[in-house]
């Protein structure tokens, strides 16, 4: 996706997209010794604040009663976000979450805002701190207006008495990744967003997402350090399997900034954040969403996937918490029967209603994704670059060709991109999207890329398969090899496949 990179002749999200693709010259420049001595910290701590042990109300434990909101909100958090193991190492132990994260950084934070309509979560701001699975309550208060205020007004807030804003600190990624971790902090926040999903609605919660809001009003109510540490996205809980589903957007446009200076490298990342900010309300209606699968390309291979819904009773929980990204795979083939389950899962979630899961998860652009499949080993179906059509339920085959070894390059030479039997493929049109929504569809895309790249993960390993995502990939060439339309900017990657019995990673 070749655009101009003079400033003010496009918005600045596609400028900011173009500075941060890796290519193969540019990545050999980039590269430089890091100094690991000098990594952030992946936890936050607070010196003052009422403490709550949120252990001993998991499932199993002596507090653990149905009725009571501290029960529940330990096993959404837990399965959010929760330490699932531990390493010890010298400096200091490292923390492995229930959702992946680009490198083990873990920039997101989760924080927690009760209402107080129960005496045993009293009203104010709690953050999660991840170590000793508990809250800390570094206000109290009643703040449930002000942060609703700070949404808009937004109606989900009226009938729920628990919200979880996400945060991110920038600079927990940026130390690696430079300018390009904007992009892989909203993704690590989507996998976040889809193991809440899941497990709000294991505790009878379903999750109202926000992601318009006045971004310095709600950094402010959370005492947020000014450009160190942004809020993301909210989610408020909703009650039960009911819970109203119009009831204010997920979404808002944001301006379309093009007069903008030469921004050097290095502070492009904080410069998109704060074009795209909200400060009030777009005036007018929010633009309705798209139907109908993008593409139908003419005369190409037409291949119907009707996956068989996953069981998750009683599963869930345990995939959840033994997820771990793949290190190495066999290269040995998939079964088409486990690709189409897993497409399954990720894009037909009406089929699980009946397993208590959310039907309708949230999502705030997924009508401006596009989805590819490029097939390396899958029994039954012929190598290639495919476009998924969810709606239609079927792949449509663009490029006919065994991609291994274009693939291992394009992933800047991971293996595991050589060795996965498929690899999926997520993209977007970015011009058109920032003009219809402005520089804020940035964050969205990437936060909706990474839910769906959750619910992949997590049915890969319901199915005992290997999974990881990816990225980092010379972005150009994925479009120009595999035969993805021009436009299309790709987003993430994810590599599934048969994996090495081996101690996996993050």
């Amino acid at each position: 996706m070749a655009r101009s990179q003079a400033p003010g002749a496009s918005p600045f999200c596609l400028f900011y997209h173009e500075k941060t693709k890796y290519s193969p010259e540019g990545l050999t420049r980039r590269r430089s010794a890091l100094d690991w001595s000098q990594q952030p910290t992946a936890t936050k701590e607070y010196r003052t604040g009422e403490l709550l042990d949120l252990r001993p109300y998991l499932p199993g434990q002596p507090l653990e009663q149905a009725d009571d909101p501290r029960s529940r909100l330990s096993r959404v958090l837990y399965l959010t976000y929760g330490a699932t193991a531990v390493v010890a190492y010298p400096e200091r132990p490292f923390y492995m979450r229930a959702a992946p994260s680009a490198g083990g950084l873990y920039p997101a934070e989760v924080y927690l805002v009760s209402r107080g309509d129960d005496p045993r979560l009293p009203p104010g701001i709690y953050n999660y701190q991840v170590p000793s699975h508990s809250l800390v309550r570094f206000w109290s208060g009643d703040v449930w207006e002000e942060a609703r205020e700070a949404c808009f007004g937004h109606p989900a807030f009226e009938r729920a008495s628990y919200a979880v804003v996400v945060s991110g600190v920038f600079y927990r990624s940026a130390w690696r990744y430079e300018d390009r971790a904007y992009r892989r902090v909203f993704l690590d926040s989507g996998h976040l967003l889809g193991n809440l999903e899941l497990a709000a609605a294991l505790a009878d919660y379903r999750v109202r997402l926000i992601t318009g809001f006045a971004d310095d009003g709600l950094n402010a109510l959370l005492f947020l350090p000014a450009s160190e540490e942004e809020v993301l996205a909210v989610a408020v809980l909703a009650e039960g399997a009911d819970a109203d589903r119009e009831d204010g957007p997920t979404a808002l446009p944001s301006p379309v900034q093009f007069d903008y200076p030469p921004i050097p490298e290095g502070q492009r990342l904080a410069y998109l954040h704060e074009v795209s900010k909200l400060v009030a309300p777009p005036k007018g209606p929010v633009s309705d969403c798209g139907t109908e699968d993008k593409y139908n390309f003419p005369f190409c291979l037409k291949v119907p996937v009707a996956g068989e819904a996953l069981d998750w009773r009683g599963q869930l929980d345990e995939t959840i918490l033994r997820r771990r990204s793949t290190r190495q795979y066999t290269g040995a083939d998939l079964r088409f029967d486990e690709l189409a389950a897993l497409l399954d899962f990720t894009y037909r979630p009406q089929r699980y209603k009946d397993q208590g899961l959310d039907p309708d998860p949230q999502y705030a652009h997924l009508f401006l994704l596009s989805t590819f499949v490029v097939v390396l080993g899958v029994e039954g179906l012929e190598a290639g670059c495919y476009y998924y059509a969810p709606r239609a339920g079927e792949l449509r085959q663009i490029r006919f060709k065994h991609f291994r070894r274009e693939v291992h390059h394009l992933c800047l030479g991971q293996e595991l991109g050589r060795d996965s039997g498929a690899v999926v493929i997520h993209t977007a049109d970015l011009e058109a999207a920032a003009e219809r929504f402005g520089e804020r569809v940035y964050r969205t895309l990437h936060l909706d890329s990474g839910h769906l790249g959750q619910r992949l993960n997590l049915a890969a390993i319901r199915l005992g398969l290997g999974v990881s995502g990816i990225g980092g990939f010379f972005d150009d060439e994925v479009n120009e090899v595999l035969g993805i339309p021009e436009q299309e900017a790709v987003l993430y990657i994810t590599t599934l496949g048969r994996p090495q019995p081996q101690r996996g990673g993050e």
